[in-house]
């Protein structure tokens, strides 16, 4: 369903009943194409889906809760990253699920088990999310998040109401470049690349970001869900340089469907020069059956460009599930 025109007076991705990617790539890619994607993911992710043999760290959280004033951050998997900094406990596209779906019994599968579970998290005190597909908004995570651990949610324009069906009141939502305080750390929804929808009505209809997190000596940039765009290198002026930047590097074929909303691990390197990071960390590999490269793809081919940029792994860090490292 169409979101309308400009607004006028307004930023340039506010549309009419949604919102918009201001410039950037465009897929090519035709209704049909799409549509044939989809439903041979659906099944291939339900009936045949790909599987990954992953190395999971150990981690059973005591080191987390343990932690006084050391900034660490742990993969969970995915898009799931635990940031702690300055005192505060943060969740980023938290996903605990067996599968990135509507639905128990089909859609992708996760093949990679969370590298801390649930039960074993340190209290979480900021949840941020960077959009409203299922395999970054979950809600039966948001549900336990809410319950166990009562957290600030910060969500871009429009989820707000989403999770108050859900009951979850404790929530704020920001456009871009809006910035909020809590407990000493300032976060900042920033501009993706990307697309919003968990229906066939709602399509653009919640917008989708990126955050930063600026602590009192110490900055993180997540990007969430986002193709390469010029935005990264306005969130570098405006916001970096970065000691971590978060960065997407799977989910990349076919190019004619992926390369409007997604990055590839050669593109994650030119976003990460462009954000002005010090150390990139890659997420959104090896844990959903999502498309068609194969899982273990993604972390080998951005080692090997990462290495011809003369990045080592001091720079670029590819954790195993659970890991968890000092920054």
């Amino acid at each position: 369903m169409s979101v309308g025109g400009a607004v006028p007076g307004a930023p340039a991705h506010h549309r009419e009943r949604g919102f918009a990617n201001p410039g950037g790539p465009t897929s090519s890619a035709t209704a049909w194409t799409r549509v044939s994607f989809f439903v041979r993911r659906v099944l291939a992710s339900t009936f045949m889906p790909q599987h990954a043999d992953l190395p999971v760290a150990a981690n059973d959280g005591r080191r987390l809760r343990q932690v006084a004033g050391a900034p660490t951050l742990t993969w969970v998997g995915h898009s799931t990253l635990l940031i702690q900094l300055d005192g505060v406990n943060v969740l980023t596209d938290p996903q605990w699920s067996a599968r990135a779906s509507p639905v128990s019994f089909g859609g992708p599968r996760r093949v990679t088990r969370p590298g801390l579970a649930f039960d074993d998290l340190p209290p979480v005190h900021v949840v941020v999310i960077s959009h409203d597909h299922y395999d970054h908004l979950d809600v039966a995570t948001v549900r336990r998040l809410a319950a166990a651990h009562h957290p600030r949610f910060l969500v871009p324009l429009g989820l707000k109401a989403w999770f108050a069906e859900l009951g979850i009141t404790d929530v704020e939502e920001l456009d871009w470049w809006n910035a909020r305080t809590i407990q000493e750390l300032t976060f900042t929804c920033v501009p993706a690349h990307h697309f919003s929808g968990r229906t066939l009505r709602d399509r653009n209809r919640r917008l989708w970001s990126g955050w930063t997190i600026a602590g009192r000596a110490r900055r993180l940039y997540f990007a969430g869900d986002t193709a390469y765009f010029a935005g990264f290198a306005e969130i570098g002026r405006r916001l970096g340089p970065f000691d971590v930047a978060a960065l997407p590097i799977g989910t990349y074929l076919p190019p004619v469907i992926m390369k409007a909303s997604h990055t590839t691990p050669q593109e994650a390197l030119d976003a990460f020069r462009d954000v002005g990071g010090r150390v990139l960390v890659p997420i959104h590999w090896g844990t959903f059956d999502l498309a068609d490269e194969p899982l273990e793809e993604p972390p080998k081919l951005l080692e090997t460009f990462a290495r011809r940029r003369g990045l080592g792994a001091e720079r670029v860090w590819i954790l195993r599930h659970g890991e968890t490292r000092e920054w």
